[in-house]
């Protein structure tokens, strides 16, 4: 049996990694872009973390700001978080509360609309939670989606969410990233920066991102990297510890919600692994070694990459044409 597929495969050189993506960053924004510096939203997780910490190194910690948002959903400590990571870096952070602007939209009403579909009494003081149903490794089974919620009292109650309740819970839960962008690119444009996205390479493969959202950027600097190797840049680059050691989360419902709950169907140390396997033909049993997964689930795992990136490519494309238009500068 091959032994060249293991957990070394995603270690990483630190200080190579680091000195190659700021030479990018430069690159891109001071000479493609023609922009002074960079906006970056920073939610106290690994991910914004490290491009905001990226940034300073590449351009000067004044050329870069960080925009702090959050709204009534916003998981206690995230705000906290995201103002020492600016505070260590010496990066100039602002502070723009969207609850306003998201209630005003209608988003937090839309949504508990919808969930009074399902439950009649939700209302004032209860919290909730979208998630993947459970058992996308042991059978083959069409994915669907449950809605959490909490009431006032602690009492929790769990039930598989409609179509039609799932799709307007996340509509209206989208403003959320939709309105967080329309502020980076206001403080970008301002002052003549470029807009940096945070995806990581799990998340910008397999289309964990709103379209017009969290989606939109100008420059996405780790997008190549694997969730575990942002943690690894993370530590090399100094990102607090209180930040490494937050788990990813989707930081969008009022219950804690992980990604592997709401979209990944493994934690990402080994959704990393199974994606690499599957981008380099990795056999199945040899993934499963590996992951301790059995071939049925290996197998299962790489039906739902699949299905995911076929997403991701939807979410990334440009707008449908009904007839090509040549886009050029002009005669030379």
């Amino acid at each position: 049996m091959s032994t060249s597929f293991d957990r070394s495969v995603l270690d990483i050189d630190g200080a190579r990694v680091a000195s190659a993506i700021e030479a990018a960053m430069l690159q891109a924004v001071s000479r493609t872009l023609n922009r002074r510096g960079v906006a970056v939203g920073v939610s106290g997780g690994v991910d914004s973390a490290v491009c905001a910490a990226l940034a300073a190194r590449a351009f000067g910690a004044d050329r870069v700001v960080a925009l702090l948002m959050p709204e009534a959903d916003t998981a206690d400590g995230s705000t906290a978080r995201g103002r020492a990571l600016c505070e260590h870096f010496g990066i100039t952070s602002v502070l723009e509360d969207i609850g306003p602007a998201l209630a005003a939209l209608g988003c937090y009403e839309r949504r508990d609309e919808a969930i009074r579909r399902l439950f009649s009494d939700y209302g004032a003081g209860y919290r909730q939670k979208v998630a993947l149903a459970e058992g996308l490794l042991d059978r083959d089974r069409v994915s669907y989606f449950t809605l959490t919620v909490e009431s006032p009292s602690g009492d929790r109650s769990t039930r598989r969410m409609p179509t039609d309740v799932y799709l307007e819970v996340v509509a209206a839960t989208n403003m959320k990233q939709r309105t967080r962008k329309l502020i980076e690119y206001f403080h970008a444009e301002s002052r003549n920066y470029a807009v940096l996205g945070t995806p990581n390479r799990l998340e910008y493969e397999l289309g964990f991102f709103v379209r017009g959202g969290d989606g939109l950027a100008d420059l996405k600097p780790i997008a190549h990297l694997y969730k575990t190797q942002v943690y690894a840049l993370a530590a090399y680059l100094g990102i607090p510890e209180e930040i490494r050691d937050q788990p990813p989360t989707t930081d969008t419902y009022s219950l804690p919600q992980t990604q592997e709950e709401f979209y990944f169907a493994l934690p990402y140390a080994e959704m990393d692994l199974m994606l690499y396997a599957w981008e380099h033909r990795v056999p199945a049993v040899e993934a499963g070694r590996v992951v301790g997964l059995t071939i049925e689930q290996v197998e299962r795992v790489f039906r739902d990459i699949v299905a995911k990136r076929h997403a991701a490519e939807r979410g990334l494309r440009d707008a449908l044409l009904v007839e090509h238009v040549e886009v050029s500068s002009g005669a030379s």
